[in-house]
């Protein structure tokens, strides 16, 4: 799975808009379809308070954040999976991400061109939602009937994989046949395995993005109410954002402004962290320190990964000549106050190579090449 977050949606549902406020970079954005052609990739800053409370707790020089990656995709439209609007090109885009953020125009306004002409936001998602499972019933199909040819060679490798993919790639085009996303078929870890190779785009989690206008920040209104019923059905995340709002609070030089900004509308955190947070963990991403004198860092790993892994995202020798680590949780730091004081009441542990990193982790690698 990509690492990554890709955007997609209809024409003018406000994509760009949202990239924008998101990477607080200007992405093209105009009142007509397909402005955004080749995708544009922003890589992003994960807020993170607990960063803010170790560097306050050990000073150092630098403080950087983790980050992850979105990119923007073009607008789909009804018959993307046959080429139009460039249908195949964007498509190609988005087999290549981890997580779908689905942005849904849940705001009306006349100045505002809908590409359907009126705001039906059940009708905008079974449009993408139709157009990714034909492109991955055509994919299915594709690989079907190269099966049927290499079954006939009895006996080869070759053949035991085809017949070990044929139940499974039945039933995935069962379900995509009806319009149904490929993830809906409840595949386990083994069979998602012999299957891999298709990078199905219907098999990658989603996240609905409602495109609120100001009224809707507080208050739920009825296109919002729609998409969240819909979402329960898929086991799919909602999230409301207001992409107006959102470019206004980007536009803010300071973290004071930013903060009195979201105080007086009423919110405790930007539509945009809480879309950041919710795509990094659904790719599986999580998050360790380092902490000292010249750097306090949050960096990235794979949740399930040892101590050896985590320390190769540092550097690959120190995961090649990995000896030991030094561990604590953030929040032990934040109630003793120092690492000394988590070194006198014995907070601070030795961990080898089996250990399994949780998110939050402060770590001291010590290693030798």
């Amino acid at each position: 799975m990509g690492l990554n977050c890709g955007i997609v949606g209809l024409p003018n549902v406000g994509k760009s808009t949202l990239f924008s406020a998101l990477t607080s970079a200007p992405a093209e954005a105009a009142n007509y379809p397909f402005c955004t052609i080749d995708p544009n990739v922003g890589i992003v800053n994960v807020p993170d308070s607990r960063l803010d409370k170790i560097s306050e707790l050990i000073p150092a020089k630098k403080v950087l954040p983790a980050v992850v990656e979105f990119v923007d995709i073009a607008g789909l439209v009804e018959g993307a999976s046959k080429g139009e609007g460039l249908g195949n090109r964007f498509l190609s885009h988005i087999r290549e991400v981890g997580v779908i953020v689905h942005i849904v125009r849940c705001f009306e306004d006349a100045d505002v061109v809908h590409v359907s002409g009126v705001i039906d936001p059940e009708r905008d998602i079974e449009v993408i939602n139709t157009e990714l499972a034909l492109a991955d019933l055509e994919t299915v199909d594709k690989r079907l009937e190269k099966n049927q040819k290499v079954l006939k060679a009895a006996k080869t490798e070759a053949a035991k994989q085809a017949a070990a993919q044929e139940p499974i790639l039945r039933r995935l085009y069962d379900a995509l046949q009806e319009g149904k996303p490929a993830r809906s078929v409840g595949l386990d870890e083994d069979q998602l395995h012999v299957i891999r190779d298709l990078h199905l785009i219907t098999l990658k989690p989603q996240i609905y993005v409602c495109n609120v206008d100001e009224e809707g920040i507080n208050r739920e209104n009825k296109f919002v109410s729609r998409v969240k019923e819909i979402a329960a059905g898929e086991e799919a995340q909602v999230l409301s954002i207001c992409g107006k709002f959102e470019s206004e609070i980007a536009a803010l030089e300071s973290s004071e402004e930013k903060n009195e900004f979201l105080e007086s509308a009423g919110l405790e955190e930007s539509g945009m962290n809480r879309l950041i947070h919710t795509g990094y963990s659904m790719l599986g991403l999580r998050t360790f320190f380092t902490a000292g004198p010249d750097e306090d860092r949050a960096w990235t790993f794979h949740e399930g990964d040892s101590a050896p892994q985590a320390a190769g995202v540092i550097h690959t020798d120190f995961e090649r000549g990995f000896i030991k680590a030094e561990v604590y949780h953030c929040d032990d730091l934040f109630e003793y106050g120092s690492e000394q004081k988590l070194r006198e009441a014995g907070k601070l542990r030795i961990e080898g190579k089996e250990y399994k990193v949780r998110d939050g982790d402060v770590m001291h690698f010590k290693f030798n090449v």
